[in-house]
């Protein structure tokens, strides 16, 4: 059951503008009559204390808690501060609280601005485009213009004491506007993010017709706005466009009206009632209700009512049309609230299935790289083309840190951020050194320790070790400096040092080694150690990475590195183990070393093979865990402390297969992204990496062998039959390899 993580607080349930298209006053359910104008101090204390009760129970390591309406701000900045405070008071002890608003912006003043600011509300504003396209429906209740003074609010919003809080703007799409003007408007206000909302509308009430006779008008509209984003060089988030680029490559959805995440969603309203997503109140009257209520029910009770449930069961919650659909990991059947008919409930496709799939594709067909990669045909180009992803991926951190002082307090030129990226850039920019860049950079760990910069905020503590670790292979001098919040120091590729506690180190690299000072007790330790990693001399406290020694290494310098230490370890689907021990860490050495010597007895020249990625790191993991690929670590391979030799000889030219082409995947395109191509190609190759070579088989086939040469021929048959339009020229070389080996494994020719 997926844990409620988000909740909907309506603090005020009237407006101070009257939108015809609002689901709450406009539309089936008008529940809102009846309740509170303003939410209550003992409402809010009680809602507080039964979130607060769910976080502990759950372990929850942070809540969101979106403060709603109505219009919110009419609650007045008093009102507002005690709501916060006591929302603070309560939930703090417990967990984090993300406090958020959506606002209609018309009161963003001095007074409420300030009270957002002390508790670090973050805001996002509903704004339909220019001021044509705004005021088609978002008037006030004398009939008026609302554009000029939510304008006005957004700039108030923008002053540099308050920047940080602008979240940013959703948009009602209305396709008689136009796309690129809307686009345009919403652009110019700079915000971080926009979300493209489709008017709510149910089979029993269709959404507006557009102005052509397209059977797609929405899907045409948002793929306009598309066209605009990317020739604008994607200046900010777009989630409805971000969460179809994740879901086609295989990522999470990022938005409860697409995809297939399960809800984590809860709403209160003013009078202490618990209810589902407010969206639902366009479906019939009294849709979102569960009969629960903050006063005699918890979160627990809500998370167990059925029309919970039904939200949390991924493709098996959506109609059997759309578990047929090729595009239902994207468009994950639409909003939920979109598929209600009085006919049949909730078990249909959207009210826009046509143009969320419509949308999808055109999306998938747009992002599609055609041209052959080289990366198919050579392991050096492919490694070249994952460097340049990582590289990228830095690139933009550090812009990111750069330009928006809000990511983090060390972005300013001169800083600890900015002094380690400098240092980076003088290193990458000599020969000799530049090639050690490579190699931590090279580091799969490095690779997950960016992303999740990406989706944080960007510390010095996360690129300076990645410097001093290229510093210290190269033997250059650099000395750098920062706030370490842990209490080891680890240096990717080399190991990790002791620290006496958290706090600011300075770090000195020198043709020898290395020199850590601790700011503030004046302490140091001098590390002694050759380039790869080898402890020569000096600290007890240096813990030094070490490398599987193999007869028949596949990595050049030797077998794989062990890494049982890296802060950012910990991507594969089970528990990583803590650092070994010595006596641990040698018993694991012997564990691999033995099961590489069955794998290279059973199946010699494996690691030479060139649809297999090689591991180049290796990490312990948790008995029972067997073998597993990392998450986004390309070279990454985890191994359980338990593993069978024999386990380990079935699973790994299996897994390595599936290595190169996740690592293809992430540099080029096989098919058009989320194509039944793609998943194809993922068939014919995991039949075929169960059957051994010819060479290596000695006696009668088995009916194992057989099954999976009949799969393989089954899955590359269909991709034969499908349109050629699916296959990229990299796909297409791909499959001609599939075949090429399906050949070669059964004798066949021609």
């Amino acid at each position: 059951m997926t844990q409620i993580q988000e909740l909907v607080l309506k603090i005020h349930s009237r407006c101070n503008i009257a939108c015809d298209h609002c689901y709450m006053y406009e539309l089936a359910d008008q529940s809102w009559k009846s309740r509170p104008t303003v939410i209550s101090e003992d409402t809010v204390a009680h809602v507080a204390q039964r979130l607060a009760s769910y976080a502990k129970t759950h372990r929850l390591d942070s809540v969101s808690c979106i403060l709603h309406g109505g219009e919110p701000l009419l609650v007045g900045p008093r009102r507002l501060r005690d709501i916060c405070a006591e929302l603070t008071r309560i939930l703090s002890p417990v967990t984090t609280v993300d406090l958020r608003m959506h606002t209609n912006g018309m009161l963003l003043h001095g007074p409420q601005l300030e009270v957002l600011r002390e508790f670090d509300v973050k805001v996002g504003i509903s704004l339909d485009g220019d001021r044509v396209a705004n005021d088609r429906h978002r008037l006030d209740r004398r009939g008026r213009s609302s554009y000029d003074k939510v304008l006005a609010g957004i700039e108030r919003l923008r002053a540099p004491e308050y920047r940080h809080l602008y979240m940013g703007l959703l948009c009602t799409v209305d396709i008689k506007n136009d796309p690129v003007a809307v686009h345009d408007a919403l652009t110019a206000l700079a915000p971080p993010r926009i979300d493209y909302l489709l008017p709510h509308s149910t089979w029993d009430s269709p959404p507006p017709p557009g102005i052509t006779d397209s059977p797609t008008p929405y899907a045409e509209w948002l793929l306009r706005i598309f066209d605009r984003w990317e020739e604008q060089g994607r200046p900010m988030k777009v989630r409805t466009f971000d969460s179809v680029l994740s879901t086609l490559r295989g990522g999470p959805s990022l938005t409860e009206a697409m995809g297939l995440a399960p809800s984590d969603l809860a709403v209160v309203e003013t009078d202490g009632t618990i209810e589902q997503a407010d969206s639902l109140k366009a479906a019939y009257d009294g849709a979102p209700a569960t009969g629960y209520d903050v006063f005699r029910h918890g979160f627990e009770e809500y998370a167990r009512h059925p029309g919970v449930q039904a939200r949390q069961l991924g493709i098996e919650g959506v109609s059997e049309t759309c578990r047929r659909c090729p595009v239902v990991e994207s468009c994950g059947g639409g909003l939920y609230a979109h598929r209600y008919s009085s006919e049949r409930g909730f078990d249909n496709p959207s009210v826009f299935c046509a143009d969320l799939r419509a949308f999808v594709e055109g999306v998938a067909e747009r992002i599609t790289e055609r041209e052959l990669a080289p990366a198919l045909h050579d392991a050096g180009e492919l490694a070249f083309a994952q460097g340049k992803l990582t590289r990228n991926l830095l690139r933009l951190t550090n812009d990111r840190a750069a330009g928006d002082p809000g990511t983090t307090p060390s972005s300013e030129p001169g800083s600890d951020w900015d002094g380690a990226w400098q240092a980076l850039l003088r290193l990458d920019a000599d020969d000799r050194t530049g090639t050690e860049v490579d190699a931590v950079l090279a580091h799969p760990y490095t690779r997950t320790a960016l992303r999740l910069a990406w989706d944080g905020p960007a510390e010095p503590a996360l690129l300076a070790p990645l410097v001093v670790a290229s510093a210290a292979r190269a033997r250059a001098g650099v000395t750098l400096a920062w706030e370490h919040p842990a209490a080891r120091l680890h240096l990717p590729t080399l190991g990790t040092l002791e620290l006496p506690g958290p706090g600011r180190v300075e770090v000195t690299t020198d043709a020898d080694g290395i020199l850590v000072r601790r700011t503030g007790d004046e302490s140091e330790e001098r590390v002694l150690f050759d380039g790869a990693g080898n402890s020569w001399s000096g600290s007890a406290r240096w813990r030094a990475l070490h490398v599987l020694p193999l007869p028949l290494a596949p990595v050049s310098g030797g077998g794989p590195l062990i890494d049982d230490a890296d802060p950012f370890r910990d991507c594969f689907s089970s528990p990583v183990t803590e650092p070994l021990d010595l006596s641990e860490r040698d018993g694991f050495l012997e564990l691999l070393g033995r099961c590489h010597a069955l794998l290279d007895e059973r199946l010699p020249g494996w690691s030479t093979d060139p649809r297999v990625l090689v591991a180049t790191v290796v990490t312990p993991l948790a008995k029972g865990a067997g073998v597993q690929l990392g998450r986004h670590a390309p070279g990454a391979l985890g191994v359980a402390v338990d593993t069978e030799p024999e386990e380990f000889v079935r699973q790994l030219p299996r897994l390595g297969r599936r290595a190169r082409l996740a690592a293809l995947r992430e540099t080029t395109d096989l098919a058009v992204p989320g194509s039944r191509a793609d998943r194809l190609l993922d068939e014919a190759s995991e039949a075929l990496a169960s059957v051994p070579d010819m060479s290596a088989v000695h006696g009668p086939d088995t009916d194992g062998r057989a099954v999976a040469l009949k799969e393989a021929h089954r899955a590359l048959t269909e991709l034969d039959a499908l349109p050629q339009r699916q296959l990229t020229g990299t796909g297409a070389a791909l499959a001609s390899q599939l075949w090429a080996e399906w050949r070669e494994r059964t004798g066949e020719h021609g």
